[in-house]
């Protein structure tokens, strides 16, 4: 048997006939990555500013929302072969969200800049990673996706541009490069990024193990394709382990306070839910399961907050 999942059978037509335009267009969009990026900003911003971030989880909504959209529609040849819900719907309104959403994109670059021009440069940044990473304009006629290492490696530091490049290049821009509330230091940033950079890592490889089928037929070089799905699986389980470890070197070293220790229950939990899965094959059900988990436990981290529970002040 398989460990991963390929063989459904995605009836768009269905879809479209019991779904409005509206709820199509939010699945396409891989809302379940947008939320998870944008919450991501909204966390993280409120642990290194000690304000949240209102403004600045809009824009990573959108620029997230943009890329997946983008990403969703240039790859429509490996999502028909791993049955990816939604593909139907993407190849017939294709045309018209390509051209629209380069013309959003386009008045949103001039709009932020001026409401807040620090985060200008990271923005253009992470959409010319995506240009790159979706069509073939690097050397040889190869895109990043297509890439060894650098396809994940690629996805990860998306990430981090915005969930902790948007909030840190606003602080520094606007009150100065030490501006930290009580607890944070660049140490705490640097153990916090590393652990996120890990943990993403995990997500993108899990992701991988969905998308054998398509990604072997497209040419794709994940760690799945190159090493097979047993290889692939303990790569997951180092990440997630090591993203483990990382943040609990920071949390012992006192780099890393317990508000953001907490968070190493998200890689535990994904490990269990992963390994749960694994026993049917990875599905794209599955993946987007575990993307929502972790939208959820940021929320109830969140609540936490609110409810001023222990350890939740900064």
């Amino acid at each position: 048997m398989t460990w991963a999942s390929g063989s459904a059978v995605d009836h768009d037509g269905g879809q479209m006939r019991e779904k409005g335009f509206l709820c199509m267009f939010a699945m396409v969009g891989r809302m379940h990555i947008t939320a998870i990026g944008a919450l991501g900003v909204f966390t993280f911003g409120w642990l290194f500013t000690g304000e949240y971030p209102w403004f600045l989880t809009g824009v990573c909504a959108f620029d997230w929302f943009f890329v997946n959209l983008i990403n969703r529609i240039v790859d429509l040849k490996e999502d028909s072969a791993n049955a990816i819900p939604g593909t139907e719907f993407l190849i017939k309104y294709q045309g018209r969200f390509i051209q629209f959403g380069f013309a959003l994109l386009l008045v949103s670059l001039v709009v932020v800049h001026f409401l807040n021009p620090a985060i200008t440069g990271l923005r253009m940044t992470c959409h010319l990673m995506g240009v790159f990473y979706n069509w073939p304009f690097l050397p040889g006629g190869r895109r990043l996706k297509e890439l060894y290492f650098w396809k994940n490696m690629a996805s990860a530091v998306g990430f981090l541009l915005t969930v902790f490049g948007y909030p840190l290049f606003t602080l520094t821009w606007q009150k100065g490069f030490h501006s930290f509330p009580p607890g944070i230091t660049w140490a705490t940033v640097i153990f916090s990024a590393l652990f996120f950079l890990l943990f993403v890592l995990s997500y993108e490889v899990i992701y991988d193990l969905r998308d054998v089928n398509g990604d072997t037929l497209a040419g794709i070089r994940t760690y799945p394709v190159v090493h097979g799905e047993r290889m692939a699986i303990r790569f997951v389980d180092g990440l997630i382990f090591s993203s483990i470890l990382v943040l609990t070197a920071g949390y012992v070293s006192g780099f890393v306070p317990w508000r953001i220790f907490i968070m190493v229950g998200a890689p535990v939990i994904q490990y269990v839910v992963y390994k749960r899965a694994l026993r049917q094959g990875i599905s794209a059900k599955d993946c987007t399961f575990i993307t929502w988990m972790g939208v959820f436990l940021f929320l109830i981290y969140h609540l936490w907050v609110v409810a001023d529970l222990p350890g939740a002040r900064l």
